[in-house]
C-alpha cells in the first residue's frame, strides 16, 4: 500500500539566516548590537534582502541610517547589494565614522 509522502522536516527547509552586527548610529537606530535574521528559504538571498528585512523590522530610523552605511560580509567589504548571502554569514552594518 502506498502512502502519501511526509511533509519536509524543518531541517530540510532551505533557510538563509544571517547574523547582523550593528555599529555606532546603526546600533542606536536598531536598538541592539546584533541579531539573527531569517531572510527566507530562498537559496538566492542577497545583501539587499537582508537590508530590506532589517529595515522592515526596525523602521524609519534604521532605514535612514542604512542609506549612508557600508557593509562587510564575513569581514570582507561589499559594495554590491546583489551579492548572495550564504546561511550563517555575518553582515556588519557600518555607518560613517568620524574622528582620527
Amino acid at each position: 500500500m502506498l502512502r502519501p509522502a511526509d511533509p519536509p522536516d524543518e531541517k530540510d527547509r532551505r533557510l538563509t539566516v544571517v547574523t547582523v552586527r550593528y555599529f555606532a548610529a546603526a546600533r542606536a537606530a536598531a536598538g541592539l548590537p546584533s541579531e539573527c535574521v531569517d531572510i527566507g528559504d530562498d537559496a538566492n538571498a542577497t545583501v539587499a534582502d537582508a537590508l530590506d528585512a532589517i529595515a522592515a523590522r526596525h523602521g524609519v530610523a534604521l532605514h535612514k541610517v542604512l542609506g549612508a552605511c557600508s557593509f562587510l560580509v564575513d569581514s570582507v567589504a561589499v559594495r554590491d547589494r546583489a551579492m548572495p548571502l550564504r546561511h550563517g554569514a555575518e553582515l556588519d552594518v557600518l555607518p560613517p565614522f568620524a574622528g582620527g
